[in-house]
């Protein structure tokens, strides 16, 4: 198995949905994500997946949300825009972009130094559990 690993970086804000129901208070993030692409094969070139193409699919992933309030974005407005959430979300839109044979291995948001939520998609599905 091989992995590639990119990483990127956008500024948003936020409100967290607590269980009491009351939102927390609106607040920005420089939020640092690590995705890494996964498959058993390298291309006639000896790459699984081209560094500059996959940051150039992860940048278009997080273009919606750069400078923008989440919960206001179609993707967040049922699902709380935690950094889990987050991370699914950069999942799902990476896989429909990756050449056949590449999954998505694992996407990680740093919502700030230090506070890291992974996402593991399940093996044999392209995409994760809540749809874009």
């Amino acid at each position: 198995m091989f992995e590639v690993t990119v990483g990127a970086r956008f500024v948003a804000t936020h409100q967290l949905r607590c269980r009491s129901g009351v939102a927390e208070k609106r607040h920005a993030h420089t939020w640092r994500v690590k995705v890494t692409v996964a498959g058993p094969r390298l291309d006639k070139l000896g790459m699984l997946a081209d560094f500059g193409r996959v940051r150039g699919h992860l940048a278009a992933v997080l273009a919606p949300l750069k400078r923008r309030h989440l919960n206001r974005l179609a993707p967040f407005r049922r699902r709380n825009p935690s950094a889990e959430n987050v991370a699914v979300y950069v999942a799902e839109g990476l896989a429909e972009a990756l050449p056949a044979g590449v999954r998505v291995g694992c996407v990680e948001v740093e919502e700030e130094p230090g506070c890291v939520a992974r996402y593991v998609p399940p093996r044999g599905r392209r995409h994760g559990p809540a749809s874009r």
